[in-house]
């Protein structure tokens, strides 16, 4: 690969990351989202930069590697490794919060008098900017986990067709026949493993795309860069799963208002593909073919 190759594949996600947080940023003043710290330069100016970051890394770093491999060496992965990028989602959800709330009054000044009864309903703040604020809780778990169990099998059911389709139409090519290394890596570590990334998958990337991202600029936007985020599988048949199941998260968090529904419908997706599903259709693979196949392009 040439120095002007390697530049461009830096360069354009890069830029794309740069352009998406101004998009960002100019979306939430449109909307009348700006937090109130935002008032203050600085504070804005490091939140896009912040956002920009992730967005680069999270985002748009996969396009960079567009006809290279994108499967990660197996060799030198470790556990702690699966959680990294949504340590960094997390990292970044929380410094834009406290750029945008911490130390500053209603009015975007710095904290007088009232800075003590701000500081103490921060924590409620942070909850309200995110979706994470809801009347029963416990109610919108519960609705979340039916109506992603039929959000499982409608869309199970979805890509099955599609795979049947695609084979009768002769586009053989675009069904994938295995799964990328990095799912059956996963779906062989310990349950309890399994159990932490459904639940870290669920919570954090429900939170930053649909919590942070989603109302700020919009379900089209938040799910194009939820696609992305996961195209470093390399198959783009897996993107089509996931395009539908992050519609269904997203209407149903426009719908309820909160977050939780998604959060506990995404956690029992993820939960029963790596515990029941996968480990089942790579027993199956090579007598199933397009049912195993359409199982794990789900994950």
């Amino acid at each position: 690969m040439s120095s002007m190759e390697s530049l461009l594949r830096f360069a354009v996600p890069a830029l794309l990351a740069v352009g998406a947080a101004v998009v960002m940023d100019r979306l939430c003043a449109s909307r009348g989202l700006l937090p109130p710290g935002f008032r203050e330069p600085w504070r804005r100016v490091a939140a896009l930069l912040l956002v920009a970051l992730i967005f680069g890394i999270g985002v748009f770093a996969p396009l960079g590697s567009i006809g290279l491999s994108l499967e990660p060496d197996l060799s030198q992965l470790t556990t702690p490794q699966l959680f990294l990028l949504h340590a960094l989602l997390v990292l970044t959800v929380g410094l834009w919060f406290l750029l945008g709330f911490a130390g500053v009054d209603g009015t975007g000044g710095s904290e007088g008098t009232a800075g003590t009864a701000q500081t103490a309903g921060l924590g409620r703040q942070f909850l309200a900017q995110f979706g994470l604020l809801a009347p029963n809780v416990a109610g919108e778990i519960g609705l979340g986990v039916v109506l992603g169990l039929a959000a499982w099998v409608t869309v199970l059911l979805a890509l099955i067709a599609i795979g049947g389709a695609l084979l009768l139409l002769g586009g053989e090519d675009a069904v994938p026949k295995a799964p990328p290394a990095l799912v059956p890596w996963i779906a062989a570590l310990p349950i309890g493993v399994r159990i932490l990334v459904s639940l870290s998958a669920g919570v954090v990337e429900e939170v930053f795309f649909r919590g942070f991202l989603q109302p700020r600029i919009g379900i089209a936007l938040s799910t194009a860069f939820f696609v992305l985020a996961h195209f470093s599988y390399g198959q783009p048949f897996m993107l089509v799963g996931i395009t539908i199941l992050s519609l269904i998260y997203a209407y149903l968090v426009q719908w309820r208002q909160n977050i939780w529904p998604a959060i506990a419908a995404h956690v029992l997706f993820d939960g029963v593909q790596l515990l029941v599903v996968i480990p089942s259709a790579l027993r199956l693979l090579e007598q199933q073919g397009v049912k195993a196949a359409a199982c794990l392009g789900l994950f």
